[in-house]
């Protein structure tokens, strides 16, 4: 039988393209690793977004190579966003890889493992986003790279707005929605399978089903997901901020199984610099935005992602982002340097901030955000909250740990349990009581009371 081996990079996203390429190779006969080095054929599915996904794609992709080289691997394939943007250099500059996949090409990926096909002389579809039209449907095959409890669900591909960091549109096509009936079936089987979590993923959430004509889909979505007996989380993420309807809000707030949680990149908060960044709207509007979630949705956990060092952004600018954030008191922050990528419109702005500058005010924001996240998590001391257990813990073997509903797997904290009942033996997947004992800047410390 011959082995496959994946190295997935990059986003969620890109992560379920990867497990559908797994599941088509393993419904051929594949058989999946985890060593690379045992493998027939080795597939880097790799990232393009910012400089440094791309150097991390480009050295695993080296990797890969010596692989080849050593004798340890027959055929070496790169996929996915990297393909998208760089193709043709990267066809010239590595011709030791055997096969390239743009994002709209996942469905080749046999042709492109076997070592009997030459790819590099089938025709070559077309790439940009003019021709993208890949889904993947509820039927398609799927061998899932995560924990056994929770899944990702694409509910759309591409994305057409105009934001001028990024290269996405270019890299995944125009915004385009799957099928009701497909997500809602697919999430049965993922059901049926002991996941416990499904979480709504795409370049654009909140614009679900728009393109199909169908107006507040995605509320619809999230209670019709919430009637899957099995399930028991329901997790939106990637919603754009002008999409953020009353509709949408109120499916979280009425869903049970729908949990407090709102992923949200707002990427600044002075006008300035959202207008350069052409995504429009101000402070004020930002925290009118806010404002009307935490009202419609109360005691929901706000997720964020900011950019410093924008072109054009000031210190006037950057101290404006930092009174915002002190104000808000958002539950989770991200914050990305500026990366000054060619094709994108920001690429031609002038003005540009130090890349040292940048890091300090990242730095610096991260810090302020660690300040409020203390103080946010101590407020949870002496609470109870439902967890979602996920067994032994990744930073030590004495401790277990779980998520609360506010929590996202792997980009937020975690709960660290100490101390559960006696003979008590806690499965995972399943949602216990955590009364809260601890809280430190990201993560909380507790012990299960009881079964949810």
């Amino acid at each position: 039988m011959k082995k496959v081996g994946f190295v997935s990079l990059g986003c969620p996203k890109n992560l379920v393209d990867s497990e559908v390429m797994m599941g088509t190779l393993q419904q051929a006969g594949w058989e999946i690793t985890n060593n690379a080095e045992e493998a027939d054929t080795v597939v880097v599915n790799t990232c393009g977004f910012i400089e440094s996904a791309k150097q991390e794609s480009i050295d695993a992709i080296l990797e890969a190579t010596t692989l080849k080289s050593e004798g340890k691997a027959k055929r070496v394939v790169v996929a996915g966003c990297l393909v998208e943007r760089y193709r043709d250099d990267l066809m010239k500059e590595l011709p030791e890889v055997d096969a390239f996949i743009g994002t709209n090409e996942v469905t080749r990926i046999l042709d492109a493992a076997d070592s009997d096909v030459n790819f590099r002389e089938l025709p070559l579809l077309p790439i940009g986003n003019k021709t993208a039209t890949y889904l993947y449907d509820f039927d398609t095959p799927r061998f899932r790279a995560t924990e056994s409890h929770t899944a990702f669900i694409k509910i759309a591909e591409g994305c057409d707005r105009p934001c001028a960091f990024c290269s996405i549109p270019g890299m995944r096509g125009s915004f385009r929605s799957r099928r009701f009936g497909s997500i809602i079936e697919e999430a049965r089987g993922l059901a049926k399978q002991g996941v416990k979590e499904v979480v709504l993923i795409a370049q654009d959430s909140s614009r679900y089903g728009e393109d199909l004509g169908e107006v507040d889909a995605l509320a619809a979505l999230i209670r019709a997901l919430g009637e899957i007996e099995e399930l028991e989380w329901v997790r939106v993420m990637y919603a754009y901020p002008t999409h953020i309807s009353d509709a949408f809000l109120a499916a979280i707030a009425e869903t049970p199984k729908a949990v407090k949680y709102l992923d949200m990149p707002l990427q600044h908060a002075s006008r300035n610099v959202l207008k350069l960044m052409k995504r429009g709207g101000t402070r004020a509007s930002l925290e009118k935005l806010i404002a009307r979630v935490r009202e419609k949705v109360p005691g929901i956990a706000i997720r964020t992602t900011f950019i410093t060092g924008f072109p054009g952004e000031t210190d006037e600018d950057f101290e404006e982002l930092m009174e915002f954030i002190r104000n808000c008191r958002f539950d989770n922050v991200g914050v990305f340097t500026y990366s000054d990528e060619e094709g994108t419109p920001a690429y031609l702005l002038p003005n540009k901030v130090d890349p040292k500058v940048a890091a300090r005010r990242r730095t610096l924001l991260m810090k302020e955000q660690a300040k409020i996240s203390k103080s946010l998590n101590k407020a949870k001391i002496g609470r109870t909250f439902p967890v979602i257990f996920e067994g032994l813990s990744q930073e030590s073997d004495l401790l277990f740990q779980g998520r609360l509903e506010g929590q996202a797997q792997e980009i937020d904290g975690y709960i660290l349990i100490n101390d559960m009942p006696e003979g008590f033996e806690p499965k995972i997947g399943d949602i216990y009581n955590v009364k809260i004992t601890e809280a430190h800047a990201y993560d909380l410390i507790g012990e299960i009371v009881s079964q949810n």
